[in-house]
């Protein structure tokens, strides 16, 4: 009994004295640390330069998927615009929706729900925001891109779904620069 009762205070005693291994918190190691430089010549992060300017793009800021459904497309369906959506599309959308939208992707194929048919006259009925506003929030079965796609990439999808995949025209993907 000595034996055991000796054994549990010399298992505990590095608890009296926060000793264990594991107690070391990670951030209080040698490292470079976020916005930190490892060249002292080079102290961490630029500041902006002065007067400087945001990323030029389209801003949307809707709270939901019903705010979305109002809003007009402001950007232009012009060759460019469809070819980038055209880029996306095969990126973000095909392996679920397939290359022609009608929900016959590799991966649609093994979810539970088929994937929507984006050539459907209900789809054609539909807005141009509330198929952005799809993109942005999700649905059922369909992941949010709201963080993968900047809002004008999203308008641009839109524009290859109405122009091509509802025209069942063929374009080919610009290639980006």
């Amino acid at each position: 009994m000595k034996k055991l009762s000796l054994a549990i205070v010399l298992l505990l005693t590095p608890a009296l004295a926060q000793a264990w291994p594991w107690s070391q918190d990670m951030a209080n190691q040698v490292s470079t640390k976020p916005q930190e430089s490892a060249d002292p010549t080079h102290p961490g992060m630029r500041l902006f330069p002065k007067r400087s300017m945001p990323v030029p793009g389209t801003i949307t800021i809707v709270k939901d998927a019903a705010a979305a459904d109002k809003l007009k497309n402001p950007v232009a369906a012009d060759d460019k615009s469809v070819a980038q959506g055209a880029r996306l599309f095969e990126i973000y959308c095909v392996p679920c929706h397939g290359k022609a939208g009608t929900g016959d992707g590799l991966v649609g194929a093994k979810l539970a729900l088929r994937p929507y048919d984006l050539s459907a006259e209900q789809t054609r009925q539909r807005s141009d925001g509330f198929i952005w506003g799809y993109l942005t929030f999700g649905g059922a079965v369909m992941p949010t891109y709201g963080n993968d796609l900047s809002p004008t990439e999203r308008w641009h999808v839109v524009n290859y779904v109405r122009k091509v995949v509802q025209n069942a025209q063929a374009i080919a993907p610009v290639a980006k620069k």
